[in-house]
């Protein structure tokens, strides 16, 4: 029988977790209660309780208790789930994580994800899946489903959509699908929709050179997750042909993926091919900072507000790849094209600004160390020339470093 660990306060979400403990155990798993709670007394018992929890995340729950600090409490807590989870995983005496609740279940679900393998199954049930949930999805396969009213108590909305997550967990660990680690290297390449047929071009050519590339949408996540699978030795190579995240990072815009973009695969010596698509924009939603009145906009769609960047600011993100590249030890090359960085830069397009692309080729040029290729392109990045050459660059590379 597949066993779900369902991972909570028990305290103050005791109704909700004895009835998908139920819903568990008639859909024919067995359930495992992870209790995070701290400060009241649980509602039901706990296979690990919350002692070992709070020992595990290097603290104990008598001095959770008495400092009263939530938010230290919550941290303690969250660690010692994800240490006990990943040793459950590890040893396959759990199958799957559920878990159901408000932001601070969210943390703790988090931080678990963070321990686990990519398929294994993690289902959470809470408010904040209609939000911005970025920070609780981080780069695992997290799938999210909307309580409609809030975690508090039981009634006739939140009972089918509880017994529907217990039985989507169910059947996620009975029916695990898990693919054979045997096959060709895998390569990671970036895209945005403005750079699609770049990226889409390389993904072929790749394929057909006999790698297997994945596609990382640029929307902050994407790029984190990209380096987060270098970094563990997932990726063989990278063709980072749309580093737009960049432009986010320096402008404040929402697509940013933080300050360690483009620095996985110089640290973890995987070859790199790195382009500058789609760097003539940043994206908004909502609402556009009072500072940048009067630049150049075009909306991408009604959720979404792109800015032009400026000549000064690629001047910036030049010297920015450039620093970010130059420590690599493994083979690395820079794409330059220079009739446009993505549909909308080329000529007569909205974004179309010659003096700002010159000033990213320029602080590229000059920052780029010796032995960095510096390739130009009189054409736009989704020209096939410049697929071509990437996945001429990379797999060569690749073909020589593999057996």
């Amino acid at each position: 029988m597949a066993v779900i660990a369902l991972v909570g306060a028990l305290d103050t979400k005791g109704a909700e977790y004895a009835f998908l403990a139920d819903r568990v155990r008639a859909f024919g798993a067995t359930p495992l209660l992870v209790d995070v709670g701290v400060l009241d007394v649980p509602a039901l018992p706990a296979r690990i309780g919350r002692d070992l929890i709070a020992e595990l995340g290097g603290g104990s729950l008598a001095e959770l208790r008495d400092r009263g600090d939530r938010n230290a409490a919550i941290t303690v807590m969250a660690r010692g789930a994800a240490s006990a989870l990943a040793d459950l995983a590890a040893s396959r005496d759990v199958d799957a994580v559920l878990a159901v609740g408000g932001s601070n279940a969210a943390y703790v679900m988090a931080e678990i994800c963070a321990r686990l393998p990519f398929g294994f199954p993690k289902v959470l049930v809470s408010t904040i899946a209609a939000g911005d949930t970025r920070a609780y999805v981080r780069e695992a396969d997290l799938t999210l489903i909307y309580p409609v009213v809030d975690i508090n108590g039981l009634n006739r909305l939140s009972r089918p959509v509880l017994a529907n997550a217990a039985q989507a967990c169910v059947g996620m660990a009975t029916s695990r699908y898990v693919d054979s680690d045997d096959g060709p290297p895998l390569v990671g390449v970036s895209m945005f929709g403005v750079t699609t047929d770049c990226g889409s071009a390389v993904v072929r050519g790749l394929g057909d050179r006999g790698f297997e590339a994945l596609t990382f949408h640029c929307t902050g996540v994407g790029g984190r997750t990209l380096e987060s699978l270098v970094r563990n030795g997932t990726i063989r190579g990278v063709a980072d042909l749309t580093t737009t995240e960049l432009a986010d990072e320096l402008a404040g815009g929402v697509c940013t993926a933080g300050p360690d973009r483009l620095t996985a695969a110089a640290e973890a010596g995987v070859p790199q091919v790195v382009s500058v698509g789609a760097l003539d924009m940043v994206n908004f939603h909502d609402s556009v900072p009072p500072e940048f009145s009067g630049r150049l906009f075009h909306p991408h769609n009604p959720a979404v507000m792109l800015m032009r960047t400026t000549a000064a600011e690629c001047a910036e993100l030049g010297r920015r790849i450039a620093a970010r590249l130059n420590p690599s030890t493994a083979p690395v090359a820079v794409l330059f094209p220079h009739r446009g960085l993505s549909q909308l830069s080329v000529p007569g397009g909205v974004f179309h600004d010659p003096v700002a692309d010159e000033a990213l080729y320029q602080a590229l040029r000059d920052g780029l160390r010796p032995g960095i290729e510096l390739h130009e392109f009189d054409t736009d990045i989704n020209d096939p020339a410049v697929s071509a050459a990437a996945v001429d660059l990379l797999a060569t590379w690749l073909e020589k470093e593999t057996p």
